[in-house]
């Protein structure tokens, strides 16, 4: 079942829980196809609604604007009045973490637990930085979205020089392998770009609400490595820091498994 509110927040409706969850996808997916796993091990215990984010699945033709912070907490608690849901738990998974952070940080007297898999926006990287917060950068990598066959090369010297692992190059060569996709990484990159948090804060704001945060990391995830998470995992409790034995493309899959025993 498929819904939208007037905010064009867009979203598919998983399960039949009692419980609800929020959740948002990584780049370059939809709701209802990076949250299946979800459904298939959780979808008794919880309704699951899971987003498609701007310039994704039914979002796909949303005007590109940058989004501030005060931008998602209005479409959120839009969202939350018109479905009158009060209590939530809420995950995110690689750049969807962004808009989970956003959500711990703006609600967090409503939210029980946070389940956050390879969160992007905990750390960020020193050339996400550069690509999109410096003008004359931000142009560059739009020019380089533009023209692959400047862009495919240096992915290729980069993985000689050691620059890049085997499964990094493969990973990109998959998400950028098409005009549409190119598009949606770019505008994903900069219109996200000031979702960003100042984590030791914002673990403390949980922390006073109850609000229980879990990450999880795949031990050969090598699009987001376990160290780039440590700054938030060495604030939680130890049993609330999962490694799972996973690659960045299952690792949805292998949380919701593991999320399924809290509930059991």
């Amino acid at each position: 079942m498929s819904d939208q509110s007037p905010k064009s927040l867009p979203y598919t409706q998983l399960g039949s829980g009692t419980n609800i969850l929020l959740a948002f996808h990584g780049v370059g997916q939809d709701g209802p196809g990076c949250f299946a796993a979800v459904e298939k091990s959780l979808g008794r215990h919880y309704t699951v609604y899971a987003f498609d984010l701007p310039f994704h699945g039914q979002n796909s033709d949303a005007p590109f604007e940058v989004i501030s912070k005060n931008d998602w907490k209005n479409s959120m608690n839009h969202f939350l009045k018109e479905n009158n849901i009060i209590r939530f738990d809420i995950t995110g998974f690689s750049i969807g973490g962004r808009f989970a952070l956003a959500t711990l940080e703006a609600f967090p007297e409503n939210i029980d637990n946070a389940f956050l898999i390879a969160p992007d926006g905990v750390s960020e990287h020193p050339m996400y930085t550069f690509a999109t917060r410096i003008p004359p950068a931000r142009w560059i990598y739009g020019w380089l979205m533009r023209h692959p066959g400047v862009f495919f090369p240096g992915v290729h010297v980069a993985r000689t020089l050691k620059l890049a692992s085997k499964s990094l190059v493969r990973f990109t060569q998959q998400v950028l392998n098409t005009p549409e996709k190119r598009k949606t990484i770019y505008q994903s990159w900069v219109a996200f770009r000031n979702l960003k948090f100042d984590i030791p804060a914002l673990v403390k704001t949980a922390n006073a609400h109850e609000a229980k945060v879990y990450l999880f990391a795949g031990v050969y995830d090598s699009l987001l490595k376990p160290q780039a998470v440590r700054k938030l995992a060495d604030l939680l409790p130890k049993n609330q820091y999962i490694e799972l034995k996973s690659g960045h493309t299952r690792l949805v899959e292998h949380a919701a498994a593991w999320i399924c025993t809290l509930f059991k």
